[in-house]
């Protein structure tokens, strides 16, 4: 039984082998591979050979009786009955010659131009009916390799003998061949089955000069194509990838399907010196006529690692079903995922099938390595998908934190603006590389940037200066310049910006945010010096446009006047108090210590309202304004807020909103606004104050109002951080009023920061402001104890 299981094994090698074959010229245009003497050969694309080209084989030879010979010879207990016949190319030892060499002529004759060698596995053609004489062919080889137990030799020699000699028919029993009596030349082949190539080649030249004698000419030839693969191999291990193509040029016996080793690496060759399309090529002819699934799967592999993703997936629609139903590439398609979405994170214009994409957010999901999650933040992110971006790179940081995650996970924050939190996954990775220098660096500055400013610990600021100072980085320090004016820390503000000047003389911004600082400084040689230096260069700078917010006693525009007046007949009302009371409050600073700050109102212009043809006389009854009209209401409301009754005044200012005229409206949501803060109520006044659109004048008004009240609020409820917040933003629309300067100095006490609270109460109590002097006493008190005034 295992004998006739090893017989038809090799019966079936032996079948699968035979092949016809075209003529040299004809495989060499079509694979693209010129003759040796062309300067630069070029892959051909190998074709089938067709059947009708095989031998017709021979009808006697008995493969059951050579199987059980060789089985004889070669093992010593038989083998397992599941046991496959192994691969020709399998069985072939490192730097053995290929399975289908250069054919060759007998020795008795002139040797003839070497013809194709088999390249893929084909079917035999029925037996003719009648065979044609034997030619003289040169058995010796075939006898060897029997002699040697070398099936897989022994069956690509009968293949070989069988495509060069069309006539021939193997010998029943290889066995039987009468045995060459030439021992010297037995050595010979036992040192090509060895691969002694160099050992050989010495010993037929030295029986050559010492006898005259001529080697076989097989012999010759199977050791030129040995020699030829051994130089291609070295050459590609090398990396000389030009000798790699001219060698597989000059020898395409090596290019058949029992030496895909060979085709790896010219395929790889014709890639590396920018042939691409030929690397393809030869990936293709392997996909398409070898079978070994393992191969098969290596090619893949191995064009995977040197072809991009649309030329794969040409390579993929090659796929063979598998027996059991599924793709024969299975196993690897999850590691071909992978590739594909790194060449997608390379490319952001590069579309990868959603198949890919969703196979690898399930091994990310279920396979536990951060790499796939990694994989995944960076295709979202190059394709702006923030969102999904930060949910890849927090479960790559969950799973192992690195600085490719924390970078990843930085950039979408940064995007989302949320920079206070980038910086502070960066800073551990900040000098891991360049790009994580750059990407922590841009979070700072991002950071800094940020409106309302962030309020950030001591820690964090000295922390982002110190990496700002070290790499001199401009951006950064200009936006730490901007920052500290944002504080009305005016002479940090300068040094921030003549640093960052230092650091690139041409750096526009931070030269006009030194101008303007200089400015509110009253320094006016620093100013008249900077706009000599930007003449002709940055006009804002030359002219110092757009800075009247910026300094004190700002001239505002005079209010706009309304077109009501245009539609019917209208007269003025009165004039409210420019600071309806009340109009001071008392904030209790310290322990003791009580200072009276001016409850910030918007001085309430003059406004022009319609008089319609029933008249209410005052407001000092009480009355339903739903009822009146929204002209009415309107006048009603200022007459309310007139005699301090600001909730009445609320309701009526909102039936007056009900008006269909524009500025009937604009002037209701103005006045129920003013209503609103008057009643201690800011977040109602900021509602209030969109309920209908205001010009500029009016809408800077009441948002320096609702943000002085928001700040009086935030101050008596201990919220000190908010309370510098909310003064900042004002400060950044109107000048600050001493006593609001005052409440700012208390806010730096109550911190803690001594040096902040001496400069702001030193600036304020210079003005004669008492309050300010007794926060100076304060802050003395605290600082020196132990100093009696």
């Amino acid at each position: 039984m295992k004998s006739s299981l090893v017989a038809v094994s090799a019966a079936v090698v032996v079948a699968t082998l035979v092949t016809g074959l075209k003529d040299r010229a004809a495989l060499q245009e079509r694979f693209g591979l010129g003759s040796a003497a062309k300067p630069a050969p070029e892959l051909m694309m190998m074709g089938r050979i067709k059947p009708t080209d095989a031998s017709a084989g021979n009808p006697q030879f008995n493969a059951q009786l050579v199987a059980d010979k060789i089985e004889a010879i070669t093992s010593p207990s038989p083998p397992a009955l599941d046991t496959p016949v192994p691969n020709a190319a399998a069985q072939q030892p490192a730097g053995s010659p290929p399975v289908a060499s250069q054919p060759v002529a007998p020795q008795t004759a002139v040797q003839p131009a070497p013809v194709t060698p088999p390249i893929v596995s084909e079917p035999q053609a029925p037996p003719q009916a009648a065979a044609p004489p034997q030619p003289t062919v040169d058995e010796s080889a075939l006898r060897y390799f029997a002699s040697r137990g070398d099936k897989a030799r022994l069956q690509a020699e009968i293949s070989r003998l069988q495509a060069l000699y069309p006539n021939w028919v193997p010998p029943a029993d290889p066995l039987a061949v009468p045995q060459n009596g030439d021992k010297q030349l037995e050595a010979m082949w036992q040192l090509y089955s060895d691969g002694r190539y160099a050992e050989l080649r010495k010993a037929v030249a030295d029986r050559q000069a010492a006898a005259g004698w001529q080697p076989p000419a097989d012999l010759l030839d199977r050791l030129n194509v040995a020699e030829a693969r051994a130089r291609l191999v070295n050459a590609s291990d090398l990396k000389q990838y030009a000798t790699v193509v001219d060698i597989a040029a000059a020898t395409p016996s090596l290019l058949t399907c029992s030496e895909v080793d060979v085709l790896w690496r010219v395929a790889e060759a014709f890639i590396q010196t920018e042939r691409a399309q030929r690397g393809q090529d030869a990936y293709t002819y392997i996909l398409r006529n070898c079978t070994n699934p393992a191969e098969r799967q290596a090619t893949l592999e191995k064009a995977s690692t040197l072809l991009g993703y649309r030329p794969m997936q040409a390579l993929l629609a090659l796929e063979r079903p598998a027996a059991d139903g599924s793709k024969e590439f299975d196993a690897i398609r999850d590691n071909l995922a992978r590739r594909f979405m790194a060449e997608g994170n390379d490319d952001p214009n590069l579309a990868i099938a959603p198949d890919y994409v969703a196979r690898l957010e399930k091994l990310a999901e279920t396979g536990g390595l951060a790499s796939d999650a990694l994989l995944l933040g960076w295709y979202q992110l190059r394709r702006n998908n923030d969102a999904d971006a930060e949910k890849w790179f927090r479960a790559a940081r969950a799973k192992q934190d690195s600085a490719t995650a924390s970078q990843g996970l930085a950039l979408a924050l940064i995007a989302r603006k949320a920079p206070e939190e980038a910086e502070d996954v960066m800073f551990r990775w900040r000098a891991d590389s360049e790009d994580a220098t750059s990407t922590y660096l841009a979070a700072t500055t991002n950071l800094m940037a940020l409106q309302p400013p962030a309020d950030l610990a001591e820690d964090v600021l000295h922390r982002i200066a110190a990496e700002v100072i070290a790499r001199k980085y401009v951006p950064t320090a200009q936006q730490f310049g901007w920052y500290a004016r944002s504080l009305n820390q005016f002479q940090t503000a300068a040094r921030w910006f003549e640093t960052a000047l230092a650091w690139k003389p041409d750096d526009e911004p931070s030269a006009y945010g030194l101008v303007i600082t200089r400015e509110q400084l009253s320094d006016r040689k620093g100013v008249l010096d900077l706009q000599r230096a930007w003449a002709g260069r940055s006009s804002r700078i030359t002219n110092l446009e757009d800075t009247s917010s910026l300094t004190p006693n700002a001239v505002t525009p005079p209010p706009e006047k309304g077109g009501l007046a245009a539609q019917q007949p209208a007269q003025p009302t009165q004039r409210p108090p420019t600071e309806p009371l009340p109009a001071e409050r008392r904030v209790t600073l310290q322990p003791g210590s009580e200072v009276v700050v001016r409850a910030a109102r918007p001085a309430m212009e003059t406004v022009t309202v319609p008089r319609g043809s029933r008249q209410t006389r005052g407001c000092s009854t009480t009355i339903d304004a739903g009822q009146l009209s929204p002209a009415d209401a309107l006048s009603r409301g200022w007459c309310l807020m007139d005699i301090n009754r600001p909730m009445e005044a609320i309701s009526a200012f909102e039936a007056a909103l009900q008006s269909p005229a524009r500025k009937v409206r604009e002037d209701a949501a103005y006045g129920q606004s003013l209503a609103y803060l008057r009643a201690g109520l800011s977040g109602n006044a900021a509602v209030a104050a969109t309920k209908a659109p205001q010009n500029r004048q009016r809408a800077a008004e009441l948002q320096v109002a609702i943000l002085a009240d928001r700040a009086l609020s935030a101050f008596d409820a201990g919220r000190y951080r908010e309370t510098l917040i909310y003064l900042d933003q004002r400060a950044q629309l109107q000048q600050e009023r001493i006593d609001l300067m005052v409440l700012r100095g208390y806010c730096y006490l109550n911190l803690k920061m001594y040096g902040d609270a001496t400069r702001i109460f030193e600036a304020a109590a210079a003005t004669g402001s008492r309050d300010a002097a007794r926060g100076l006493a304060d802050v003395r008190n605290v600082t020196h104890p132990d100093v009696n005034d």
